[in-house]
């Protein structure tokens, strides 16, 4: 995981794979937060991946290999760096690149802003037809992003959404090229930059208490 700079935009390169989430992924992610927010000139934090995947969810040959308290701490680790992504105290876009499935969906919906690719990629929360449930934080995540009524909809149908079905549901808020995702990500973030840290985190925690309460259920 690398991270690029460019005026005070922290790109962080998430890899070139399916971007999965493991025990190594979380780590890197959690990683690049903490240089990120110990760097003075950073302004704004944009995310993107490369080839087909912008994070293909939870690497299930991982999950597999854990039990016990290990599986239930990487999890635990896994919802928490979300929720350091829905609270960080500079701005965030995601700029989904591909695909961004299960955990990967949501680890894009608790950026501040998402563009998909206009030619590429699918939003999918597919937990449905794998015959699993969210946890209560992950849940009022995704409720608190969409509104009831589009969660409604792509929990329970496990809809693939194009850049045009993620613009429509709201998912997204703009769509691109691919030269163009980190670009028009930056801009959408413009007009939040130049605030102050701690209290663009308070306010973040405040809007999101609800969602951040249910991290311990």
């Amino acid at each position: 995981m690398d991270i690029d700079r460019d005026r005070g935009v922290a790109v962080v390169r998430l890899g070139d794979g399916p971007n999965a989430f493991d025990g190594a992924f979380v780590a890197a992610l959690d990683g690049a937060l903490d240089e990120i927010e110990a760097d003075p000139e950073a302004r704004a934090v944009v995310t993107t991946g490369g080839g087909k995947h912008y994070s293909n969810g939870y690497d299930l040959e991982y999950l597999g290999s854990l039990a016990g308290d290990d599986l239930g701490d990487f999890l635990d680790r896994s919802r928490r760096v979300l929720a350091r992504v829905l609270t960080f105290p500079l701005p965030t876009a995601a700029a989904l690149n591909g695909h961004a499935f299960g955990i990967g969906a949501m680890l894009a919906l608790a950026h501040d802003q998402r563009v998909a690719r206009r030619d590429r990629g699918w939003f999918c929360l597919p937990e449905i037809d794998l015959g699993m449930r969210f946890s209560p934080f992950m849940l009022a995540l995704i409720v608190a992003r969409l509104g009831e009524r589009a969660a409604h909809e792509a929990i329970l149908t496990a809809s693939r959404y194009d850049a045009a079905g993620a613009l429509a549901l709201g998912i997204a808020q703009a769509e691109a090229d691919e030269a163009g995702l980190v670009p028009t990500a930056a801009a959408l973030l413009e007009p939040f930059t130049g605030k102050d840290r701690g209290m663009a985190a308070q306010l973040k925690g405040d809007l999101y208490a609800p969602v951040l309460a249910a991290l311990d259920e």
